[in-house]
């Protein structure tokens, strides 16, 4: 553990000192220091109707959305955000929906936005058939014609993450996405840095600085039009079950998307991603 925290500090400071001598500014950065989740840079997202047939509802609660120091933040430099899903079977939404589960969804809407440059999220999570965190960012305006980059994504398989983009006649099941495998010395339980460059004409995806996956604008107009020229804001989640995990792990019982091993470690507490901080950064005009 002390080495993943002398390895991630340097890295964070690598970063620092690489943006002043390459003439880049940030945009933003969030090391998650507080005792609490800074609001005037994150807002949090409560349940207002479920997508992708996910089993959790998003309330803003210090049980689902809450910081942790020390030995409690499993290695991050000065603390970390922590998603946690918890079972509470027949809790329900302000719209009368019943839910089994609660979890954390976090956004960066009209306090941080920006067009082009690098973000990058250092983290780690708990492996399990249909955990499904993410670090994405997204465009204001009707989806997917707003265009959405998936940094990060993965569904409970510890041996790879995937990244993706969804937009105008590529979304869902978009041809435009790959997974990225780990190494067999680590997976996705560990910490990691997950990147996207982001460029008029490209997005380079990056783990731990190595490019895992890049798609340029042709590529995208062969199935659509480039949606990547707008403002995106950043949002950090922690989703449950859902088409994506089911169409993987073709689990239907005891919920969609959820094995019956994953809702075990659900109700023991186990179930966590951890966030060690956010980073976006834009070369100098």
């Amino acid at each position: 553990m002390k080495l993943y925290y002398l390895l991630s500090a340097g890295l964070l400071m690598a970063l620092h000192a690489n943006a002043q001598q390459t003439k880049i500014d940030t945009v933003f950065f969030e090391d998650f220091n507080e005792q609490s989740l800074d609001r005037s840079k994150w807002n949090v997202e409560v349940t207002g109707h479920t997508v992708n047939d996910e089993q959790q509802a998003y309330v803003d609660s210090a049980a689902t959305i809450y910081m942790v120091k020390s030995k409690d933040a499993e290695g991050a430099v000065n603390g970390a955000l922590v998603l946690k899903a918890i079972y509470k079977p027949g809790f329900t939404s302000k719209e009368q929906k019943r839910y089994d589960f609660m979890s954390g969804r976090i956004n960066t809407q009209r306090k941080m936005e920006f067009t082009y440059g690098t973000a990058s999220a250092r983290m780690k999570m708990t492996a399990g058939a249909g955990l499904w965190p993410a670090f994405w960012a997204l465009g204001n305006g009707k989806w997917p014609d707003c265009g959405e980059i998936d940094m990060m994504e993965t569904i409970g398989d510890s041996s790879w993450v995937s990244h993706a983009l969804h937009g105008p006649n590529y979304f869902g099941n978009t041809p435009l996405a790959y997974r990225a495998h780990f190494e067999s010395s680590t997976d996705v339980t560990q910490w990691h840095i997950y990147t996207v460059d982001w460029s008029p004409n490209s997005l380079i995806f990056k783990v731990d600085d190595k490019v895992t996956y890049t798609v340029t604008k042709p590529m995208v107009e062969k199935y659509g039009r480039w949606a990547y020229d707008n403002k995106k804001f950043i949002i950090l989640n922690f989703a449950l079950g859902g088409g994506y995990p089911a169409g993987y792990n073709k689990v239907a019982k005891p919920y969609f998307g959820i094995s019956e091993s994953t809702v075990n470690k659900i109700k023991a507490g186990e179930a966590k991603v951890y966030v060690d901080w956010v980073l976006v950064t834009r070369g100098k005009e």
